[in-house]
C-alpha cells in the first residue's frame, strides 16, 4: 500500500500562487469538468491516465484532483507504482475547493 501524500485546498492556492507553481490535474469525466474546474487544471480522465504517463516524469510538482478526492487518491497510488512520487491527492477534492470559497472556471 502506498503512503499517498495529500494537500488541502488551501495549501493548493497557495502553492498555485507561489513561484514555480504547480501542476493541477483533474480526473474526472469531461462532462464533470464542463460543470467547472479549477481553473488552470489539465484534464485527464482517470481511465486515460496509463496513456498519459509521459505527462509526468519532469519532476513537477502535481497535485492530482476529482469531485470528493477517492478517484485522484487512486491516481496518486497508480502513479507512485509507477515511481512518480512528486504527487499529491487534493483531500476532499472539488468539493472542498469549492466550499472553502475558492474559484471554478
Amino acid at each position: 500500500m502506498f503512503n499517498i501524500k495529500e494537500v488541502d485546498a488551501g495549501d493548493v492556492h497557495h502553492k498555485i500562487s507561489a513561484a514555480g507553481g504547480v501542476r493541477l490535474v483533474d480526473v474526472r469525466s469531461p462532462a464533470e469538468v464542463a460543470q467547472g474546474a479549477i481553473p488552470g487544471a489539465v484534464n485527464i480522465p482517470l481511465h486515460l491516465l496509463p496513456i498519459r504517463m509521459g505527462d509526468f516524469g519532469d519532476g513537477v510538482e502535481t497535485v492530482i484532483y476529482c469531485r470528493s478526492g477517492a478517484r485522484s487518491a487512486q491516481a496518486c497510488a497508480f502513479l507512485q507504482a509507477q515511481g512518480i512520487q512528486n504527487v499529491y491527492n487534493l483531500r476532499g477534492g472539488i468539493i472542498s475547493w469549492v466550499q472553502n470559497g475558492l474559484a471554478v472556471a
